[in-house]
């Protein structure tokens, strides 16, 4: 049987999503191929990571300064919001590099079958930063799922009354879909061809 060093680093690579046995072995077996160099580059990377990475505290997406890079972007647009349900989300579209408003990145979404409701998800910092803000559209980009349309519904409720349009990316997008696993002209089209939520 391998070395417990061995073991356990094969162990740890069982901890990412998608990887099994067969695959945690080879990505073993090439970590003992690098040189210390790299390897010593990939140890550091983790922990580094682990250490610096932290949400914003004004949009929740990933960042290792005090504000994301995006806040602190006086050239974005201010009037736009785009509300997406994880920071991979974020990192999306900006791949894609045909938005330039804010984002706000939520804790989820509702789902009143495994227990998560609208307090869970943080709307009510969501909320603060919409009255606290100058923003004229609301763009909802969250996985077109039971838990998505629940959570764009409930976020056009609370926004009742303030001066604001909601909109929600198109349905080009596949019912139940990922977001991470969209190809991106598929999901340029649907922000594109966004809709107002009646």
């Amino acid at each position: 049987m391998y070395p417990d060093s061995l073991k356990n680093l094969i162990e740890c690579f069982k901890y990412f999503p998608g990887v099994g046995e067969k695959t945690a072995e080879r990505m073993a077996f090439a970590v003992l191929s690098f040189d210390d160099e790299k390897a010593d580059f990939l140890a550091d990377s983790i922990q580094n990571a682990k250490k610096n990475i932290h949400t914003c505290p004004k949009c929740h997406n990933l960042t290792d300064k005090e504000e994301c890079d995006i806040c602190t972007n006086g050239l974005r647009d201010q009037t736009t919001l785009c509300v997406v349900e994880d920071p991979k989300s974020v990192f999306l579209f900006e791949k894609l590099g045909m938005y330039n408003g804010l984002y706000h990145v939520l804790d989820g979404l509702i789902s009143p079958l495994d227990g998560i409701g609208p307090e869970d998800i943080g709307l009510d910092q969501l909320l603060d930063r919409i009255k606290e803000g100058n923003f004229k559209e609301i763009i909802l980009a969250v996985k077109p799922s039971i838990e998505g349309e629940t959570t764009s519904l409930y976020i056009k409720k609370i926004l009742e009354g303030l001066d604001i349009t909601v909109s929600k990316i198109a349905s080009g997008v596949p019912m139940g879909a990922d977001m991470e696993y969209i190809d991106p002209m598929t999901l340029q089209r649907a922000l594109l061809d966004r809709k107002n939520i009646e």
